[in-house]
């Protein structure tokens, strides 16, 4: 396991383009997100609204994750959700060489010990495709649970909600 690893949260920035195309050009790590990989073009409208959504408070927004050795691992989120009055909602992405080892509960774990600490009276919430088994099991083990599921954004949808 990698649990003895540092990874650090760096919020993305105007000149991050190129990183995040980086991550969201593999039809793998892209297949429980968006179905497929983003072309340059579909990439260049998400990164915009991640800016967009970054701007609104200095504590929530996109973040590069990387580890010790400055290797870029993936992203996560902590926005709030615009669906559900006083909640936060988190997500995050791999790089596909770092799925299975530990990166994603360290990830959450970070996510939700900044979303207590400067939110606390917000709810939680996570959004993930019902077939991305590792993510549910995350969540849940995390104390999550579903709440809805269906089509969304003609997307297959579940939709999670921490205990408090």
């Amino acid at each position: 396991q990698n649990f003895m690893k540092k990874i650090r949260f760096e919020k993305y920035k105007p000149t991050d383009f190129n990183n995040y195309f980086k991550l969201v050009q593999d039809d793998e790590v892209m297949k429980y997100i968006s179905g497929h990989a983003l072309n340059e073009e579909q990439a260049n409208h998400k990164f915009t609204s991640i800016l967009e959504k970054g701007s609104v408070d200095e504590n929530l927004g996109f973040f590069k994750v990387y580890d010790e050795d400055d290797t870029l691992l993936g992203d996560c989120k902590l926005v709030y959700n615009k669906h559900l009055d006083n909640s936060l909602e988190i997500g995050y992405l791999l790089r596909r060489e770092f799925w299975r080892k530990g990166f994603g509960s360290m990830i959450c774990e970070h996510l939700l010990s900044e979303s207590a600490q400067k939110f606390p009276d917000f709810q939680v919430m996570a959004v993930i495709d019902p077939d991305n088994v590792a993510s549910k099991k995350l969540l849940e083990k995390f104390n999550f649970e579903s709440y809805w599921k269906g089509i969304e954004n003609d997307l297959p949808t579940e939709k999670l909600l921490l205990k408090k």
